[in-house]
């Protein structure tokens, strides 16, 4: 016997009316969870110097000195001071200052401050001194708040992005426009159920999370880069409309659950959140910023990749595991993250509910599984009789399990026997659609097993094959992010954990996608054998020599 499940919101029990109203809502409103089978030195010394009380610099000044990064460190402190108040670092933190300039660089200068939670990167272009702009950011990374900004040679301060991180929380999107894109992620998460299902096994993921993670991406996407990541991942509304849709429905399903429970007895949790992470001293556009930080809450986080690809990678594996609870580790694997990556777009979900009728765990008994070459295993089997919404047709039966709260449910989907592969070739948004819609209250004597895995993909072969795969190589354009047609994707990595027991349900799940630098193509070395030359001819394994001869007169 084999199922598929997914998750999706349903109405409140207690009143059977709305039910229908609300599983008309379109899949899962992005939330499905589809399953078969079982259902960042090579650095200076870091230097410690006490703040100075910022001053802000005199704009009458008519002289100006040679570069000096520590006094647009404090002109842009103290604009924040006065603009920012209490969000703005203390006056008497103590910074550490560090060169952060990757190696082999020229034409540029950043160097890094750090005290406590908070970091100032500044860098800028090796220019007259009175040409020179610096480029600062200012991040805490407790808190979340980002500032972009400029500071001229005379210190005066420009504000390029207000603190990131700060999510926009009444986004103007219409009905419409919020069903659009949940019928565009429904559509994409069984497209890419099609594509993933060839491997043998358990299969989940969160296609949520793969669209959030992929949507910060298009944000800097243009041109034909821009059209194919629109249709493969069904991304039907304009860039304009998308993002704040995309942060309407975020902001819809942080609502869920209040009041309710979790599988381990405390609250139940639906915990989704964004990160990126980008190059120390790497220059990104304050508009592209700006969508992330306004729409998916996302502020830039710097990291050294050129110099500690490593403790890069490590920062954001272990970030990912905190939101997920401990249990998606190592999203990354060593050697995704080198000196050529320059941004890293995170996604994280975690999800711990009840189930709104738990299962009696003494009712709980070893079972037959029928696998599908024909073999059997023994699982534990849970079981209860309960009113369910119910649903059979041509090929299956479906039921949905509700999560206390009644908002968030399980919808099993179980083929008839001998017909899982044909039940899986037809899976699409419609069909499942179809099946929710003939849901209908009724006495289920309910027999499920228990059950545990996680599933981890490398996304790059599936999106390609879905239709984006110009983003994965040189002709990538996301312009977008930096004014410059220099970055493509490298690795879209997905990873998901799922348990399901007699309380409740535990699912995480966690996306990134790396941004690299294209390399530039090497100079090639001149080699003229024009004059008189020594050669020998040897075996390359051994290193034998076999013939050795020279030429000082080729023409004989």
């Amino acid at each position: 016997m084999d199922v598929y499940l997914c998750c999706r919101r349903v109405g409140n029990s207690k009143a059977e009316k709305g039910q229908l109203k609300m599983r008309s809502k379109l899949i899962n409103l992005g939330l499905v969870l589809v399953m078969s089978a079982l259902v960042v030195a090579g650095c200076a010394p870091a230097t410690v110097e006490p703040t100075p009380v910022p001053t802000k610099p005199s704009a009458d000044e008519d002289t100006v000195g040679p570069p000096d990064p520590v006094r647009a460190r404090d002109a842009a402190l103290a604009y924040l001071v006065k603009a920012y108040g209490e969000r703005a670092p203390a006056l008497d933190l103590t910074w550490q200052e560090e060169r952060t300039t990757p190696e082999g660089m020229v034409g540029s200068s950043s160097f890094q401050y750090t005290a406590d939670d908070w970091a100032i990167s500044v860098s800028f272009p090796v220019v007259a001194p009175e040409a020179i702009i610096y480029q600062v950011t200012v991040t805490d990374g407790r808190a979340g708040f980002a500032w972009q900004g400029e500071v001229d040679a005379r210190g005066q301060v420009k504000e390029m992005a207000e603190p990131e991180g700060q999510r926009e929380p009444s986004p103007q999107v219409s009905e419409g426009d919020l069903a659009e894109l949940v019928e565009g992620n429904s559509a994409f998460a069984f497209d890419l159920y099609q594509v993933l299902r060839g491997g043998n096994g358990n299969l989940f993921y969160s296609p949520y999370s793969i669209s959030l993670a992929l949507a910060m991406t298009y944000a800097g996407a243009r041109g034909e880069t821009e059209g194919q990541m629109a249709e493969a991942l069904h991304f039907l509304l304009s860039q304009e409309r998308l993002h704040p849709a995309f942060n309407a429905l975020d902001l819809e399903l942080a609502s869920r659950g209040e009041g309710a429970a979790g599988k381990d007895g405390e609250g139940f949790r639906l915990n989704i959140v964004n990160a990126i992470w980008g190059q120390k001293g790497y220059a990104f556009l304050s508009e592209f910023l700006d969508v992330l930080a306004e729409n998916y809450g996302a502020g830039l986080r710097p990291l050294d990749f050129v110099n500690a690809s490593e403790e890069a990678r490590v920062t954001v594996n272990d970030w990912v595991s905190e939101q997920t609870e401990g249990r998606i580790e190592d999203l990354i694997p060593p050697g995704v993250i080198d000196a050529l990556t320059r941004l890293v777009l995170t996604n994280a979900i975690y999800f711990n509910a009840a189930w709104s009728q738990p299962f009696e765990p003494r009712l709980t008994e070893e079972g037959t599984f029928h696998l599908l070459d024909g073999g059997k295993v023994t699982v534990p089997m849970m079981a209860q009789t309960e009113s369910f919404s119910y649903a059979e047709g041509q090929g299956y039966q479906a039921v949905e399990l509700p999560y206390d709260g009644w908002e968030i449910s399980m919808v099993i989907l179980l083929p008839e026997a001998g017909g899982f592969e044909a039940f899986e070739d037809s899976l699409d948004a419609e069909r499942v659609d179809a099946v929710l819609k003939e849901l209908a209250r009724r006495q289920v004597a309910l027999t499920m097993p228990k059950f545990e895995f996680e599933s981890d993909f490398s996304l790059n072969e599936a999106l390609s094959a879905m239709g984006m795969p110009v983003a994965f190589s040189g002709e990538a354009d996301f312009s977008g992010m930096t004014g410059s047609r220099d970055l493509f994707i490298s690795e879209v990595i997905h990873k998901a954990f799922v348990s399901v027991d007699e309380a409740g349900t535990e699912a995480a799940a966690a996306t990134a996608v790396v941004i690299a630098e294209l390399a530039m193509p090497e100079e090639p070395v001149t080699f003229t054998v024009d004059r008189p030359f020594l050669f020998l001819i040897r075996d390359m394994e051994t290193g034998t020599v076999l013939f050795v001869g020279r030429v000082v007169d080729p023409s004989v």
